[in-house]
């Protein structure tokens, strides 16, 4: 026995690197080496405390240190006091997992996310035109074109994925977009949808590098691509003083006060987002809104529904193209990112998590509630605006609208149909 104990102690510094121990503080490493020795937990068991450790400091709940449960010694073999150990705490884990999460009324911030972004001017082989990079055929999808202006983002949402697609905390700017997109061959009988703000933020930068000025001659002068900037950001300065093309849709990502303070960091408030959007509307513009991520927290029925209620009151049916719903979905090397960043502060992965569509998201229940909650309080905007779940499976749709599509290419039809119809419409009024 003191053999074995000895080849443990000797392996346990590789065991606990592997388990990326190193992502927690002095405190919990000294707790779970100490633990160790008594436990003889595992590479797999350490992997398993390792993370949970990050998500308890991460979510703001109190420490694993603090809520490890005392195993009675009499009664158990030291292989089922182990068992016993990891399934209470697991259990504890899974219950923060499971009940709405509540948001302290100051949110946590790491004082680092404003130093942290670098432009770089770079030089590309060709225009980053593509299919959508979310794109599955798991889901309805829209088949929505991507125009990657910008590379990477600046603000600091927690949910965010495009960090692991791109380059840190560099944001790269291609040097010579404008005359590549001058040179893009367009189909002169083919609808197009494209949208921007899908590799960054569309407005955030402004007009750097001639960005959106080329974007807005592409619009004139191809007016059948419809063009789609999307937003988190109030930087409308450029928009103000252009000539806006008639086939431009300027749209805004909107969520609750509350999930703008705690989980998009360095993002516009919402009062800041809707006044950019009112603004753009007057100057004639078509504008939209996404919500996605819809967030599940204790208050989310009450500060969602104040929020569509402002939308209502603010905009007017005829002034807004679009509203998508979606919720938050993951992959796996995204969950792993967010815990190693260091000192980060959030109640994201605070979460229910069940297998959907080779993701992992909410429970269908809870999508189902969230969305046609959100799509009963703009019932005013049904009959002229296009609503559209985004990167949700087909099922969602007929419980939550009424009604479906029988393919990707019938969504997509639908869809540009329905802004050609918006634009037409604003330019006879207009006219």
């Amino acid at each position: 026995m003191k053999a074995k104990s000895l080849a443990y102690e000797e392996k346990l510094e590789t065991l606990l690197i592997q388990s990326g121990i190193d992502r927690l503080d002095v405190q919990h490493q000294q707790f779970l080496r100490h633990c160790s020795l008594e436990f003889r937990f595992t590479q797999q068991q350490l992997r398993q405390l390792s993370d949970i450790a990050v998500d308890l400091v991460m979510w703001g709940e109190r420490p694993l240190y603090e809520i490890w449960p005392e195993i009675e010694t009499t009664k158990l073999d030291p292989k089922q006091r182990r068992q016993r150990l990891l399934q209470l705490i697991q259990q504890h884990w899974r219950q923060l997992r499971q009940r709405p999460k509540h948001y302290p009324p100051i949110p946590v911030t790491d004082g680092q996310a404003v130093q942290r972004i670098r432009r770089i001017d770079t030089e590309k082989d060709k225009l980053a035109l593509g299919p959508c990079p979310v794109a599955s055929s798991r889901t309805r999808c829209c088949n929505l074109m991507t125009l990657d202006a910008v590379e990477n983002c600046g603000f600091d949402c927690s949910y965010c994925s495009i960090q692991s697609f791109y380059h840190g905390d560099e944001v790269r700017f291609d040097r010579q977009f404008a005359q590549k997109l001058a040179k893009l061959e367009i189909d002169p009988e083919r609808i197009y949808h494209i949208g921007t703000g899908q590799s960054s933020d569309s407005l955030m930068w402004g007009n750097h590098g001639g960005i959106l000025d080329a974007l807005l001659d592409f619009a004139h002068r191809h007016p059948n691509v419809i063009l789609e900037l999307k937003s988190k950001s109030k930087n409308i300065n450029h928009l103000m003083k252009a000539d806006l093309p008639p086939n431009l849709l300027c749209t805004w990502s909107l969520n609750t006060p509350t999930l703008i303070a705690h989980e998009e960091r360095l993002t516009a408030s919402m009062e800041d987002r809707l006044n950019a959007a009112r603004r753009v509307a007057d100057r004639g513009a078509l504008v939209g809104f996404h919500f996605h991520p819809m967030i599940h927290y204790a208050d989310w029925r009450e500060d969602y529904g104040a929020l569509f209620q402002q939308l209502t009151e603010q905009f007017s049916a005829d002034e807004v193209a679009l509203v998508s719903l979606g919720t938050l979905t993951y992959i796996k090397p995204v969950i792993r990112q967010l815990r190693t960043r260091s000192g980060f502060r959030s109640k994201i992965l605070q979460m229910p998590m069940v297998e959907s569509d080779g993701k992992l998201s909410y429970p269908r229940s809870i999508k189902e509630e969230m969305f046609s909650f959100a799509y009963r309080s703009l019932q005013l905007w049904h009959d002229e605006v296009f609503f559209y779940l985004c990167m949700e499976n087909q099922r969602l749709w007929q419980p939550v609208f009424g009604f479906d599509y029988p393919s990707n290419q019938a969504f997509e039809e639908a869809m540009k149909q329905a802004y050609l119809n918006k634009i037409r419409n604003r330019e006879k009024r207009d006219g």
